[in-house]
């Protein structure tokens, strides 16, 4: 043995003996708690207190544990070396473009190799590009990773707000700079959480919302209540700051207490308008005022539509308020308020209908007319509508996969930018004068597919569900696969909040598929894959079909000779915790190894967080009894059987997750330990400087994601060598693309 190899041989033994002691125990004391005529079992509801001591010490030694067993992973460290390899190979990442007049250009860049994404801004796309705000620089001066939450320039480009958070927390403070110069404008505002920030029209006010100062005390569902909307001077301190908009403000209005709002403006309008919604669902509440009112005391607001209307987006144009709606248009339409003429939504004329097919999404205005996106399985089409109801026209009919509209705030240019996206190639961002002009690569984004990539197929296909409807599922792999043997498969699902998965090309998936893996996306019921309905089939109380749309996926996979259960995983993130969570719970023969990623696990005391209480809107309180019923039927945690054969199951989480408390992870994962019979490993993959994902660093990301490659890997090498728990015979039927969470 190479001498140099002594040292990594020694750590994998202790590893291994680290790992043969099995996972730490967990104290169990069983809270009961009745709720609407039911008794509800909590035996791990001790772990919630994730700062006292025991709590801590109990993480810690579960964190050593499943890197201990991580650590044992014969494919870990080169699937790890790989997914870094792929990720440096594509090239520089960029995202979050902004066109401002004067050719002005800010966005977001991630350089290969580097750890997080710099905020620039250039003049033309020849003009050098400027660094305005480098998160790396304050990671290495205060050693916890940094990120840019978000930014937004003013209409002139000449000054910025920005929002920096540590450790993956999302605690955002507002930061003002001056762009010429770098300098510094005033101190950093804290509590600026949401990018809830806008410039008033003369460029030297902004207004930004912030959550209270609460008391160490304060229970944590107090958290995102009573939040107010500030207006202040570029520079100056916060105590000068004016309180604009918010429950706490507007007496009169009647807000509610999670009325969670932004007053936004455009450069050429007189009037601004205020948005609520509870930081989860885009319904809420709208209201305008005179833009000249703005600092002064009794802002004359005007509401003109309230939640029921439906309003999803909007966009401002002068007098001209463009809205969103999918009330009467489950597939969405835009109309047009002349806000004026007075009145409310009411008086609003259609802009755009609703298609026929697919689904309505944003607008962009540009001086040609209206830009709206259109979705349609897992592609999305930028399409110019002309007006006078005719069709729309789609922009770049030549381009495959999808087109993303880049936004013109101010109105001013002539051409049409595009972003794309498709499952087999790096995303570009293009330039066309409009429907039948030429397309033209602006060359902003230098991405590559990396060198060695194998060729891919990708088929989009219909798979039938429980109840017969059918679901999209997308499958990728190498062209040259054969399914006369199983292969390694990877279902990954998400379905709430209306929100779809799109085709994307991600380099790192690469290490999945080049070694023959098979990757598959299920558009389930809960997501908005077909408008507003099929977001609502997967809701509340019909929240079943959307792991129940998983598990059809996967006897799909299996019937169809992608896998066999024996090579099966499935991948949920988030509120996807759902999908995943209850997909193994309830068909646990199905799968040898699934991830909960920062997961929704306790639906039933999910509410009793800081973020969970706004996630009442979509998944309901325990408060209610047909909801309760509900939360109990999809919660993970509570349908954990004893002595059932679950798969291998690695929970991931960050420590300072501001959305999905780590404690959820932490109760499945003990409760999971305790019940399974099937002798396969349950990990809880923990960092402490992590929390939901936004703001991990490019590092984090790749050791994530390799660890999550080899924990599959490595079940499945397992499953096939010893027969497995889940060899049993698949009972398929024979049947062809980032809200808190």
């Amino acid at each position: 043995m190479p001498l140099r190899s002594i040292p990594l041989a020694a750590a994998l033994i202790a590893a291994s003996l680290s790992a043969l002691a099995g996972p730490p125990p967990t104290p169990v004391r069983d809270v009961t708690q009745v709720l609407h005529g039911v008794t509800v079992h909590d035996p791990y509801r001790d772990l919630e207190d994730v700062k006292s001591a025991a709590t801590q010490a109990w993480l810690k030694a579960q964190g050593d544990y499943a890197e201990s067993m991580l650590a044992t992973m014969p494919e870990r460290q080169a699937l790890t070396a790989r997914v870094d390899a792929l990720s440096r190979a594509t090239g520089d990442a960029v995202r979050g473009v902004v066109r401002l007049p004067g050719e002005r250009l800010f966005y977001l860049k991630r350089e290969a190799g580097h750890a997080q994404y710099k905020l620039v801004t250039r003049v033309g796309l020849k003009g050098a590009e400027q660094v305005l705000v480098d998160p790396e620089e304050l990671t290495k001066a205060k050693g916890v990773p940094h990120a840019i939450n978000y930014f937004v320039p003013s209409w002139d480009g000449k000054r910025l707000a920005y929002g920096l958070s540590a450790g993956g927390s999302e605690d955002a403070s507002l930061y003002v700079m001056e762009v010429a110069t770098g300098r510094a404008l005033g101190q950093p505002i804290p509590r600026v959480h949401e990018s809830l920030v806008n410039w008033a029209p003369d460029n030297l006010h902004l207004t930004y919302n912030q959550i209270r100062d609460l008391p160490a005390d304060a229970p944590p569902t107090e958290t995102f209540l009573d939040s107010t909307v500030f207006v202040v001077r570029a520079g100056a301190p916060e105590s000068e700051a004016q309180a604009l908009f918010g429950p706490l403000v507007n007496k009169t209005l009647k807000l509610d207490r999670l009325d969670v709002a932004g007053v936004s403006f455009d450069a050429s309008s007189r009037f601004m308008v205020a948005r609520t919604t509870d930081t989860t669902v885009p319904e809420g509440k709208l209201f305008v005022a005179p833009v000249a009112a703005l600092g002064k005391p009794n802002v004359p607001w005007r509401q003109i539509s309230g939640f029921d209307d439906a309003v999803t987006d909007l966009q401002l144009q002068g007098d001209t308020l463009y809205l969103r709606t999918h009330k009467g248009a489950p597939r969405g339409r835009w109309v047009a308020l002349n806000l004026a003429a007075g009145g409310g939504i009411e008086r609003a004329k259609l802009a755009i209908d609703e298609p026929a097919r697919g689904v309505l999404k944003g607008v962009m205005i540009g001086r040609q007319g209206l830009y709206a996106e259109v979705a349609e399985g897992f592609n999305t089409r930028v399409m110019h509508f002309p007006g006078q109801g005719r069709p729309g026209i789609d922009v770049a009919p030549g381009l495959k996969g999808s087109t993303f509209a880049i936004d013109d705030r101010s109105h001013v240019y002539g051409d049409i930018w595009l972003g794309t996206s498709t499952w087999t190639e790096p995303p570009k961002i293009l330039r066309t004068a409009g429907p039948g002009q030429a397309v033209e690569d602006t060359g902003l984004m230098q991405r590559r597919v990396p060198p060695g990539t194998p060729e891919l197929t990708v088929s989009e296909v219909m798979v039938p569900s429980h109840d017969g409807v059918q679901v999209p599922l997308a499958i990728i792999h190498r062209a040259d696969l054969k399914r006369d043997e199983p292969h390694p498969t990877l279902l990954v699902g998400y379905g709430s909040y209306g929100l779809s998965i799109e085709a994307f090309f991600d380099p790192r998936g690469v290490a999945w598929l080049e070694r023959g893996g098979v990757l598959a996306y299920a558009n389930v019921r809960g997501s908005g894959a077909f408008g507003e309905a099929w977001h609502r089939a997967g809701f509340k109380a019909t929240k079943p079909n959307t792991w129940k749309d998983g598990i059809a996926s996967a006897k799909y996979l299996i019937d169809k000779g992608y896998a066999t259960p024996k090579t099966m995983g499935i991948w949920g993130t988030s509120a996807g915790g759902i999908f995943v969570g209850r997909a193994v719970t309830e068909a646990p023969q199905l799968f040898t190894a699934a991830v909960f990623d920062v997961g929704m696990m306790d639906t039933i005391r999910s509410e009793e967080s800081a973020n969970g209480i706004t996630n009442i809107s979509e998944f309901g309180t325990v408060k209610d009894p047909a909801e309760f019923k509900a939360l109990l039927e999809m919660s993970t945690y509570h349908q954990i059987q004893d002595g059932v054969a679950y798969p291998a199951v690695m929970l991931v989480h960050g420590l300072n997750d501001p959305r999905v408390d780590v404690w959820q992870s932490a109760k499945a994962g003990a409760r999971l330990q305790a019940a399974s019979s099937s002798g396969r490993p349950v990990l809880l993959r923990l960092d402490g400087q992590a929390g939901h994902g936004v703001g991990s660093t490019a590092q984090q990301q790749i050791s994530k994601l390799g660890d999550i490659y080899a924990f599959l890997l490595w079940q499945f090498g397992q499953a096939v060598a010893s027969g497995g728990a889940s060899s049993g015979a698949s009972t398929a039927p024979a049947v062809t693309t980032a809200a808190r969470p």
